[in-house]
């Protein structure tokens, strides 16, 4: 078998076999048999010339196969997971988490770290003194079977082949290819051993995918692979127009998941975590209908359960508790500014993209993989799309500790459109199951 005979097929429009795509993948992880010119190459073809849904599961066990594949079957009972694509203030497993494990599920989730204007789920629950993601595989298979739940940083040895590929496809213009995203995100999710899989694919300007045809393609190929790996898959498209929630920044975004958890968040993003919540409890078995898990699950936020149950998390793992009971101990940033209105209407527009851009220019977020993070800063919305505003009223607040953010205070002013239209605004835009 040799790699240009792989690529010059897939070039030429055929359907490769899965000995065919193991061949490249692990001789180019390896450096054995496959240059990276060839696997760029190849990258390139896959780009223009796409996969079946075959050929992507192929591909995806591939990859799974490169490094370690977590065996969650030490964990009793239903194990599930969730997996965004990345938006700006998505603190969603933070409360989902919670709500199911009060149900039942097992929690058992995997994060990882943000990079650009996208927050990772490690760097938000970092800002919780003392909380540890480096528990072992031991401590973590422990936990979940004790308590329901846990929350840890993913393992250098989970899918090492995407890494590589990725960093490739970074420098060669492949990343958009749908085909290999989705290879890319099940390989690190079926490496995490889940029996049911709930992807909330982003849509919008703060998301990858910035178009609704593009974001179901992607979503509903990511659902046929896990089903053709014996998964159980749903995903919801959800729009990322504006940020999910009021709070964009590490801690700013804790604490709003701790408001959240005591039925006192924003109703956009506690109505998402019910969802995906139900989601999750329906697939699982552990409700007899979607109508029954929005119940079950809205009544864990109205009972204090699911924020007893985060409580419970954070304690487990090592975490100052006092922070999580009384969530004004979170360092506050330096400085606060005000971002006002220069004229009435309504807020018909957002660019969710430049809100996130500017919490990762105050230290909120990394522009390069080693940037440190600055846990205090960020964004806290006032308005969002459909709400009315005056002349001079506060739009957003900027937490900074650089004083005077000129360029920051004006990205955040740019990316509100203020106009006549009353717009309402649509969060969960399909289902796919």
């Amino acid at each position: 078998m040799r790699a240009v005979d792989i690529i010059e097929k897939k070039r030429n429009g055929y359907e490769l076999t899965k000995e065919e795509i193991e061949f490249m993948v692990n001789g180019f992880t390896k450096g054995t048999d496959v240059a990276d010119y060839q696997m760029s190459a190849f990258n390139m073809a896959v780009y223009f010339r796409g996969m079946t849904d075959k050929e992507a599961t192929y591909m995806t066990h591939a990859m799974l196969h490169s490094g370690d594949v977590l065996d969650l079957t030490k964990i009793k009972g239903v194990k599930v997971d969730k997996h965004s694509t990345g938006g700006v203030g998505d603190k969603t497993s933070l409360v989902v988490g919670p709500i199911v494990a009060a149900l039942g599920a097992k929690f058992a989730k995997m994060s990882g770290r943000g990079l650009g204007h996208t927050g990772g789920t490690l760097d938000k629950l970092e800002s919780i003194p003392g909380y540890n993601v480096g528990i072992s595989e031991e401590e973590f298979f422990k936990q979940v079977n004790e308590i329901g739940i846990a929350l840890m940083g993913q393992t250098q040895d989970l899918a090492p082949a995407d890494k590589k590929l990725y960093a490739l496809r970074d420098v060669t213009a492949t990343v958009e290819s749908i085909p290999l995203i989705a290879s890319s995100i099940m390989s690190k999710k079926l490496a995490a051993g889940a029996d049911v899989i709930s992807l909330d694919v982003k849509v919008g300007s703060g998301a990858f995918m910035k178009n609704l045809d593009d974001a179901e393609k992607l979503a509903r190929l990511m659902v046929s692979i896990g089903r053709l790996s014996g998964k159980i898959m749903s995903a919801e498209l959800t729009n990322m127009d504006e940020p999910l929630g009021l709070a964009v920044g590490n801690s700013l975004e804790v604490i709003e998941a701790i408001n959240t958890l005591k039925g006192k968040g924003p109703k956009d993003f506690e109505d998402l975590c019910v969802e995906v919540s139900a989601e999750l409890l329906f697939d699982g078995g552990l409700v007899k209908s979607l109508a029954e898990g929005l119940v079950k699950s809205r009544e864990q936020i109205n009972n204090g359960k699911a924020f007893d149950k985060f409580v419970e998390l954070i304690k487990a793992q090592g975490g100052d508790i006092s922070y999580i009971l009384n969530p004004d101990k979170f360092p506050k940033a330096k400085y606060v500014y005000e971002v006002k209105s220069e004229k009435d209407g309504y807020v018909c527009k957002m660019d969710a993209l430049a809100i996130g851009h500017a919490s990762m220019c105050l230290g909120g977020g990394r522009k390069q993989i080693g940037d440190i993070i600055d846990h205090a800063v960020g964004i806290v919305l006032n308005k969002k799309v459909g709400n009315k505003v005056l002349k001079g009223e506060t739009l957003a607040y900027v937490h900074s500790n650089t004083e005077n953010p000129l360029d920051v205070l004006k990205t955040v002013l740019d990316a509100y459109t203020i106009g006549n239209e009353v717009v309402s605004p649509k969060l969960v835009l399909k289902v796919i199951k």
